[in-house]
């Protein structure tokens, strides 16, 4: 397997974190989606992703793109490590939670906003700094309250092994770390993603390991 990767990417975390649980090897091709804006604009990845935005997995030959799509496409054909359980309605609650994090959170902070905040309605960087946190700590207050109502965390968000409810949670709570939030509001989520940061699988997906690592003008959730 061939991951398209960045590695400040929310949505290319997740999915490495994906990967690591199920114990994939995959090769990372890398794409700076930041600072050097003719890599994601060239051809041939515009080929694989007219969006040219990652994650981008291509298996056997097989481009898939779109994070969820990805990790439960790993799921479905990996069954180690399951990240989705059985029951339709569990599955449904770990979804309902994962999607919180991955299409209502990460969507209003990722670059392409930002940069049609800046570049067309010329938002300046306090702007852009108040928009960010705004957005991630409405959702992180959402998603704590939904943990501490459903009394199911365990450890993790479902209990005593990850699901793709944590999968998608750990890059947005790493992420609000890194940008010093104040995150003392949130005694679950913190418990959860303490957890999950024990596990080689999540460490070894953290954007501050991955080869691509740079020093950026400031974090971004692609």
């Amino acid at each position: 397997m061939e991951l398209y990767t960045y590695h400040r990417s929310v949505a290319a975390q997740r999915v490495r974190i994906a990967l690591n649980l199920k114990g994939v090897a995959y090769e990372s091709r890398f794409v700076d989606l930041s600072t050097q804006r003719e890599e994601q604009n060239h051809p041939r990845f515009r080929e694989l992703n007219p969006q040219g935005l990652a994650p981008v997995l291509v298996d056997e030959g097989v481009v898939i793109t779109q994070s969820l799509a990805i990790i439960e496409y790993l799921d479905e054909r990996i069954r180690v490590r399951p990240l989705l359980p059985e029951a339709p309605l569990a599955r449904a609650r770990v979804r309902s939670l994962a999607q919180l994090f991955a299409a209502d959170m990460q969507p209003l902070t990722n670059l392409r906003v930002f940069d049609y905040l800046q570049e067309t309605m010329g938002c300046d960087e306090a702007a852009l700094d108040a928009w960010y946190e705004h957005w991630t700590m409405e959702g992180l207050e959402a998603a704590e309250t939904l943990l501490s109502r459903s009394g199911e965390a365990d450890g993790f968000c479902f209990g005593d092994q990850p699901t793709l409810a944590d999968v998608c949670m750990v890059p947005q709570v790493h992420d609000a770390t890194l940008r010093g939030y104040d995150l003392s509001g949130f005694p679950v989520l913190r418990g959860v993603y303490g957890n999950c940061m024990t596990l080689a699988s999540f460490q070894a997906a953290a954007p501050e390991t991955q080869p691509d690592a740079v020093a950026q003008r400031r974090p971004v959730a692609v």
